[in-house]
C-alpha cells in the first residue's frame, strides 16, 4: 500500500472517531478497576478517572457509562454520573453558593461548583440567587465557567430558521415589550407580553414558533403554531375536550383569559378563532353557558 493511501485510511479512521470534549457528556467504555474508581477510555482525552463514589452494583469492565467530563479541583479530567444543569454551550438558571475573591460559585448540579468571574457579571451576584447564566470554556486555562454577559454568546450567523419553525427556547429576561428569549442555537428572539399567559422567568425552557424574521436577525417569537394550522390544531385540542366531557365545556367567549389558558393552553384570542372556527364548520354550537358538540 502507498503512502498516499495509508493517509487517507488515516483520516478516514481519525474522523470516525468520537470526540470527547470537557464540559460536555459522553458514553464512555469501562477499561479497568483501581482502588479510586474506574478508568474509561476517554478516547482523545487519554483514559478518564470516574471516581468510585460514582460506581454502581450493575457497572462491569466493558460496558459504556453516560458521564459528564470535567476539570476536578486539582485540574484533573475527571468523569462523573451526575447530571449538570446546563453543559459547554447551554444556558440555564442557577443559584449562587457562596461569592468569594475571585467570583460568584454556582450550583449547577455537579460536587465541583461553576465560577462566574467578576468580569463575567453584569450586575454583583449575590449569594442565595439565582441568574440566568452561559456555560462556556475557558480556551486558555480549559476550565469551565459561567457568564452573565448572554449578549457577547449569541450567534452571528445568518438566521436559519423562517416564520412558522417550531424551536427550543430559553426565557432571558424580562422587558417592557415582554420577554428576551435566546435560542439553543443562540439566536436572540422575544415573546411578547399579549401572547403569554402565565408567569416566566428565566431559565424556563419553552418550545416556540418563529413569527417574524427581522431585519435586525432577531426573531419574533410565539408559543402557539403560526395561522391556520394553529387554528385547526387548538380547535382540534377543543373538540377533544368536548369529547371527554360528554359534549359540553363550560367555557365561551366571555371566559377570563387566564382560565382559558389554564384549560386549553393558549390565549383568549386564539380560544375565540379556534371556537369561531368550529362554528363555521357547524362542529358546535356556542350558548350562554359555554360550547357544546353538535351531532
Amino acid at each position: 500500500m502507498d503512502m498516499m493511501s495509508l493517509l487517507c485510511l488515516f483520516l478516514q479512521d481519525y474522523k470516525s472517531t468520537p470526540m470527547v470534549h470537557l464540559g460536555r457528556k459522553a458514553s464512555l467504555k469501562i477499561e479497568r478497576l483501581t482502588d479510586f474508581g474506574f478508568f474509561l477510555d476517554g478516547e482523545n482525552k487519554g483514559e478518564i478517572l470516574m471516581p468510585k463514589r460514582y460506581i454502581t452494583p450493575q457497572m462491569k469492565i466493558g460496558d459504556y457509562v453516560d458521564v459528564f467530563v470535567f476539570l476536578d479541583g486539582e485540574e484533573r479530567i475527571v468523569a462523573t454520573t451526575e447530571t449538570p444543569y446546563a453543559q459547554e454551550g447551554e444556558f440555564g438558571s442557577m443559584r449562587v453558593n457562596k461569592v468569594e475573591r475571585v467570583g460568584a460559585f454556582l450550583d449547577w448540579g455537579v460536587s465541583k461548583e461553576l465560577l462566574v468571574p467578576f468580569n463575567e457579571q453584569k450586575i454583583r451576584m449575590e449569594e442565595g440567587r439565582y441568574y440566568f447564566v452561559y456555560v462556556y470554556l475557558d480556551k486558555v486555562t480549559d476550565r469551565l465557567a459561567a457568564s452573565m454577559k448572554i449578549e457577547k454568546f449569541l450567534n452571528k450567523d445568518k438566521v436559519p430558521y423562517k416564520v412558522g419553525d417550531q424551536l427550543k427556547a430559553y426565557v432571558w429576561t424580562k422587558t417592557e415589550l415582554g420577554y428576551k428569549c435566546v435560542t439553543q442555537d443562540r439566536f436572540q428572539g422575544v415573546l411578547y407580553s399579549n401572547e403569554i399567559f402565565k408567569p416566566l422567568r428565566p431559565g424556563d425552557k419553552l418550545t416556540v414558533f418563529v413569527k417574524k424574521v427581522r431585519d435586525d436577525g432577531k426573531l419574533d417569537l410565539s408559543i402557539q403554531p403560526i395561522g391556520y394550522k394553529k387554528i385547526d390544531t387548538n380547535a382540534q385540542k377543543i373538540l377533544d375536550l368536548l369529547s371527554k366531557a360528554h359534549g359540553k365545556l363550560p367555557y365561551n367567549d366571555k371566559t377570563d383569559p387566564e382560565v382559558i389558558y389554564k384549560i386549553f393552553g393558549f390565549s383568549k384570542k386564539v380560544f375565540k378563532q379556534a371556537i369561531g372556527h368550529l362554528y363555521k364548520q357547524r362542529l358546535i354550537k356556542i350558548t350562554e353557558r359555554g360550547i357544546e358538540k353538535v351531532g
